[in-house]
Order: C-alpha cells, then sequence, then structure tokens
C-alpha cells in the first residue's frame, strides 16, 4: 500500500462573469423608486428657511440655569431636550442649553416629567 496520492489537475475554468451578479437575482433591488420607474425623477421638497441659532443671531441673549422661561422653549410638552435640528441651534450654544436645563431640573425649576410639571 502506498501512500502517494496522484496528482491532479483541475480542469476548471471560471466563466467570464464569475465576479458579477446575475440579472434579476435575490440581492437585486425591485424596479421603481421615488419619482416612479427605475431612474425618473426625484421628489423635490419645498424649500425650507435654514434655522439660525437665535443665540448667535441675538448677542445680548444669555443662556442660564437660573431662567427657566427661557429654556421653557427648548422643552417639549413632556420634559424631553428639543434636538438641535429641530430647535436650529449651533452645537456649542445646545450644548449650553442642555447643561443649563440639567442644572434647572436638579434645584426643580423645570420639570424632570411630564407628570412633574411645576406652576
Amino acid at each position: 500500500m502506498s501512500d502517494e496520492r496522484p496528482a491532479t489537475t483541475s480542469s476548471y475554468q471560471r466563466p467570464a462573469s464569475a465576479g458579477q451578479r446575475p440579472a434579476g437575482g435575490p440581492g437585486q433591488r425591485p424596479a421603481g423608486g421615488p419619482g416612479g420607474g427605475p431612474g425618473g425623477p426625484r421628489k423635490r421638497r419645498p424649500f425650507q428657511r435654514r434655522k439660525v441659532c437665535r443665540f448667535c443671531a441675538e448677542k445680548n441673549l444669555t443662556i442660564d440655569y437660573k431662567e427657566p422661561r427661557t429654556l421653557r422653549f427648548f422643552i417639549t410638552e413632556r420634559g424631553k431636550i428639543v434636538p438641535r435640528r429641530i430647535s436650529g441651534n449651533c452645537a456649542a450654544h445646545q450644548r449650553h442649553i442642555t447643561e443649563a436645563i440639567k442644572r434647572a431640573r436638579n434645584i426643580a425649576l423645570l420639570p424632570i416629567a411630564a407628570n412633574h410639571a411645576v406652576n
């Protein structure tokens, strides 16, 4: 008995399109899209005015945790802090507002949640 195996050479040739997916296969996206047909026009959003940070626009406005009236604009009815993309604040002022809201909550000037409303 010999442990030698005959050397086999593979005669398999890869097809020319081996790296491409077949058209209409399981990984294919469905035809159509937001504009109707494939490659059709996309729906355009109506022009919205860019929100401007009110603290950058008006230099005399200050962010202070002792002024709950100013901070109430940046809190929802349920007590959540309004995100930057909705309020229109710049990143630096949004950080200051968040910090001021949290400080005001700690000393009970602002509610932590909806059912904690302070009149």
